[in-house]
């Protein structure tokens, strides 16, 4: 709404996303609406993971269109190693919101021992993980 304010109300917003060759959109989710993403131009290997715990994978090529449930963790990663990828990607609310499953879990201060407990790993892996999340000076 913030650049497009006629959609206030209308409980539908859109968004341009450019991936360079091999990056990803990591995991994360929309609480608030199911996404629509229609690849106009390279190729994306998209996924979702359902309720389940089941990941549902697809390769996509430009025309294609792939929908991601509202509130299920989701990603998209350019896998063309010389090439970028362009999507228009429609959601069904004006505040989708976005929840970036990394960084929630790395940079918001929970514990490095919970989360090796949590992981099953140790708090070395840890620190090295959320090393990659800290501020750059």
């Amino acid at each position: 709404m913030a650049e497009f304010p006629a959609l206030n109300g209308q409980s539908v917003s859109y968004a341009v996303l450019q991936y360079p060759a091999g990056s990803v959109n990591p995991p994360h989710t929309h609480p608030r609406a199911t996404e629509l993403l229609f690849l106009t131009y390279g190729v994306l290997e998209v996924g979702f993971v359902d309720t389940t715990n089941k990941l549902f994978t697809q390769r996509l090529q430009a025309g294609d269109i792939f929908a991601f449930p509202k509130g299920l963790v989701h990603y998209q990663f350019n896998c063309a190693e010389n090439d970028f990828a362009v999507a228009v990607s429609a959601f069904g609310s004006a505040a989708a919101g976005t929840v970036s499953v990394p960084s929630t879990v790395l940079a918001t201060g929970i514990g490095d021992e919970i989360l090796a407990k949590s992981f099953k790993t140790d708090v070395y892996t840890i620190q090295k993980l959320k090393a990659g999340f800290a501020p750059k000076a």
